[in-house]
């Protein structure tokens, strides 16, 4: 019986947030440090015919200014995927550090560090720059026409595609046209959204004498991180040191590797100044020459028989990855995966997605890393097949989901599968039978939709992914877990101590966490990919079985005590009658110069977390407003740790959910690049558009996890827009195959179906 998974254990980082004591990349500050400033490009487009800083170098305060000609010109990439692609593949090198010929808004062209911001900004501006303006493409489905502009010359695949095409074929999905009776199709089109998070990606970086370099970072991804800059900048890994501080102030995704570029500008600037620099993106830096969300078009087309049985899939999708493809590849990847083709059962299905160059900022990872994409599609062409089969939207989707002993193309095993399950339950608590269909007229209409999904709990096997920690007993049988995660927000940390506390059978209390940081422990890839807590309690289990296993051997040994039958628990090791304190053995054994320490690293397995979603929302026939009421968002976790944990993290998706769908758009202005540079002019969901938010957690007790864990972070977000979408259709009779359903959208929509009844 578990003494504390399962329980609402407050988190070990609420203290220091909740009293500002809390240390974040924005609040280092070291001795003789110095404050970078970034000159940016103003064209979508251009070369650099000549550069001169001579006037910013006069400046008194000024201490260092890097250009593309005085700073190295190794080809990298910004995501992690740089250092974790699998054997026999190649990333993705596209970017440098800075820029003689921008690519898009905003490129970086140089730097500067001087005694303050404002002596770094001003010196930012007395330098001198000729650009020659070359010809640019914006969208996706223009840039991969024969006459489009290159981007990527050297480094496109086909015409501004990044890496390869991904493709995905199961069974034939030809024949499964030809044997379909009934066959529906669809094309989408989304948004570039913003991750929003509340710190601004930030560095600090300090090159010492001895030619070692210490990063404060906000990354998600420490090890990769270091990495990265090493062989950028040409340094041993043994001489990159890089951590957080320890907290990180939120991330979505758009820190897996480098925050932006700050590390890298940093790192630049530090190396020449030989004093340490800190550059902090503003909120408008932030927003505009950061990652997003991938933008862009998806079309598919669904065949199923005339009793509902999926006979066939075929989606494709072009992405808008920016001027550079950070994630670009592998995002496409998932898209297919798990958006596409991980939800329903289809013995003949294929998927083709394309990763598209434009001129404009870099999309990469956030929260879901192309499931939302990939299920908006989907389950717009399971809720159209719904309407031409006239059959009720659940039944339909109950029928098709994923069982376990289905043929299917992953290339693990599915483990649990929960989905049915939390369709029953989402249903049941929006209350879909009462409300679904029901006669909607007068200007105020409500309506429910649902839509349902799979993600993953690891980034394994698709890439480079394996985590390693170490398990230390102190001389007073206190315990020390390290490891190089971050804690982003989540509070995985504290649920990882929750598992700790009872594979080793010691008190909670007594068990403290490292993390977010290379030297904490051995390399670990990091926080993403709804992996954290899933995967470091596997490598935790395996450490601890071998730390038990010593102290257990020990204890027999020194103690005489009968080895056979021996466990832990709240700190004492008991065998039969007998018992010995932790605490008195670890000093006994200290006296013996022993002690208990265990490392160990592996690949952990992956499992599907599984999720549905129903919403309820009110529309405005005369303003076009949508109102979200409530989400009931039902998700397969395996196994809850932490309840109020796996809340907060359904809660927090669901939000980002509805700014997707209602809301939240990048808004690009040709000429000047994207509009939205802060939170005034960019629709968050304010306080007023949060919904009533139920979250429902299924326990399938999935094999592989341990306790049967499964992931949580990023499922939150996966299926909301899709169950929005559902809902304002079931109020409106209308489906938008365009988001987010901003107003003005939904009211020329409205006044066109109007005219077309009149």
């Amino acid at each position: 019986m578990e003494k504390y998974v399962g329980k609402d254990i407050p988190r070990n980082d609420g203290y220091d947030k909740a009293t500002g004591r809390g240390l974040f990349t924005h609040d280092i500050f070291l001795p003789h440090m110095l404050y970078a400033k970034v000159l940016r490009s103003p064209y979508a487009h251009a070369r650099v015919v000549s550069i001169d800083t001579s006037e910013a170098e006069k400046m008194k305060g000024v201490r260092a200014v890097c250009t593309f000609e005085n700073t190295t010109s190794k080809l990298f990439n910004t995501s992690a995927t740089m250092v974790t692609t699998n054997p026999g593949a190649e990333p993705v090198r596209d970017q440098t550090v800075f820029t003689g010929e921008p690519k898009y808004i905003g490129d970086e062209i140089a730097a500067v560090a001087a005694d303050t911001e404002k002596i770094a900004e001003e010196a930012v501006k007395k330098i001198k720059v000729e650009y020659e303006e070359l010809p640019y493409v914006l969208d996706p489905l223009e840039a991969i026409k024969d006459d489009a502009p290159d981007v990527q010359p050297e480094l496109a695949h086909k015409k501004n595609i990044c890496g390869e095409v991904i493709e995905i074929n199961f069974g034939d999905v030809n024949k499964g046209f030809e044997d379909a009776e009934v066959v529906v199709d669809a094309f989408v089109k989304l948004p570039r959204v913003k991750q929003a998070q509340m710190e601004t990606h930030a560095a600090v970086a300090s090159y010492k004498s001895d030619g070692t370099l210490e990063v404060y970072s906000t990354t998600q991804t420490p090890h990769p991180t270091k990495m990265i800059i090493a062989y950028t900048f040409d340094l041993p890994e043994s001489k990159v040191h890089v951590k957080n501080p320890p907290y990180v102030g939120g991330g979505f995704g758009v820190r897996i590797g480098i925050s932006g570029k700050a590390e890298m500008i940093a790192t630049a600037l530090t190396m020449r100044a030989k004093r340490p620099v800190k550059f902090v993106y503003t909120r408008a830096e932030d927003f505009l020459y950061s990652d997003t969300r991938h933008g862009g078009y998806l079309k598919g087309r669904l065949g199923a028989k005339k009793d509902g049985t999926f006979v066939a899939l075929d989606t494709t999708a072009w992405l808008n990855t920016g001027a550079y493809a950070t994630f670009g590849v592998e995002l496409l990847g998932v898209c297919g995966a798990c958006g596409t083709a991980g939800t329903y059962h289809v013995p003949n299905l294929h998927y083709s997605g394309y990763p598209v160059y434009t001129n404009q900022e870099t999309a990469g990872a956030f929260r879901g890393f192309g499931t939302p994409q990939g299920t908006f599609i989907v389950e717009t062409l399971v809720d159209a097949m719904a309407k031409k089969l006239d059959m009720d939207p659940i039944e339909l989707r109950k029928m098709n989901t994923m069982k376990e002993t289905d043929d299917n193309w992953f290339p693990f095993s599915l483990g649990s599968i929960g989905v049915n399950e939390c369709l029953d339950k989402a249903a049941a608590e929006i209350g879909w039978k009462e409300k679904r269909g029901k006669c909607k007229e007068g200007k105020i209409r409500r309506g429910v939709g649902i839509a349902c999904g799979t993600h993953v709990s690891n980034a394994a096997p698709f890439c480079v992914d394996y985590n390693a920690v170490t398990l230390r007993i102190e001389q007073d049988g206190s315990m020390v877990v390290q490891s190089g995660i971050p804690e982003i927000g989540p509070g995985s940390t504290t649920a990882l101590l929750q598992v700790t506390a009872d594979e080793m059978g010691i008190d909670f209390d007594k068990i403290t966490m490292q993390f977010g940081d290379t030297k904490a422990g051995p390399f670990d890839i990091g926080s993403h990919a709804t992996r954290t807590l899933y995967t470091v309690s596997q490598v935790i289990d395996k450490a601890a079985k071998k730390l038990k296993a010593d102290i257990f051997d020990y204890t027999a040994e020194l103690m005489k005590m009968d080895r056979e039958g021996m466990y832990m628990e709240g700190g004492v090791i008991i065998s039969g009658d007998k018992k010995v304190a932790l605490k008195d053995l670890a000093y006994e054994a200290h006296l013996r110069g022993k002690q208990f320490i265990e490392s160990d690293s592996m690949v952990p397995p992956n499992s599907l977390p599984w999720y549905a979603q129903a919403a309820e929302v009110e529309v405005d026939m005369e303003t076009g407003m949508v109102k979200v009421l409530k989400v009931a968002a039902a998700h397969d976790v395996g196994k809850v740790v932490n309840p109020r944990l796996a809340e907060g993290q359904i809660e927090g998706g669901v939000i980002q959910g509805v700014g997707y769908a209602c809301r939240e758009e990048m808004t690009y202005v040709d000429g000047k690049g994207f509009y939205n540079s802060g939170f005034h002019n960019y629709m968050l969901p304010t306080a007023d558009d949060v919904p009533e938010v139920v979250s429902i957690l299924v326990e399938s007790n999935d094999p592989k996890g341990i306790y049967g864990i499964k992931g949580i972070g990023e499922v939150g977000v996966c299926p909301t827009a899709p169950a929005i979408v559902s809902a304002v259709e079931d109020a409106t009779g209308i489906r938008f195959h365009e988001i987010p359903m901003t107003p003005g959208r939904v009211l020329k929509a409205i006044k066109e179906k109007e005219q077309e009844s009149a």
